[in-house]
């Protein structure tokens, strides 16, 4: 019975964990059958033509880049010319697009926080106010550091 109880205790205690990241991860996840936000309509208004933000990955000044370093200089650019908003909204779209680069977010998402910082002249709230749970809030820490 010891044994039984013990048994059960560790099952539980390996798939607890997964079962919570799971569907926290699931609960953050954009639904295509959600009605649209404010947000969605402020990425279709900052996109170009093409239904692109920003530059593509294959903008000649990107080429000979490795594939982070374009992002980075497309994330940049999309700060510098819009708002973080849609430099983040680039940065998860991309992250959906090419999972290869998802070692990448974390440190990318942080830059783009302290380069809104310095676009808003230290204004860290401003830049704050644009902090989203993408790449598990290093934008947010990004601002404060």
């Amino acid at each position: 019975m010891k044994q039984l109880v013990r048994r059960i205790g560790q099952t539980v205690a390996l798939t607890l964990p997964v079962v919570l990241v799971t569907t926290g991860t699931l609960a953050v996840t954009r639904v295509p059958w959600a009605p649209p936000t404010g947000l969605d309509q402020q990425v279709v208004a900052a996109s170009s033509g093409d239904g692109t933000i920003g530059r593509s990955a294959t903008a000649p000044s990107s080429q000979g880049l490795a594939p982070q370093d374009a992002l980075r200089v497309d994330l940049m650019e999309e700060l510098r010319n819009h708002t973080p908003g849609t430099a983040l909204d680039l940065l998860e779209r991309t992250m959906r697009e090419k999972p290869s680069l998802t070692p990448y977010c974390s440190s990318l998402s942080a830059e783009l926080g302290r380069a809104a910082v310095r676009k808003y002249q230290g204004d860290v709230q401003r830049a704050r106010s644009f902090a989203r749970p993408v790449c598990d809030g290093s934008f947010a820490a990004g601002v404060v550091g």
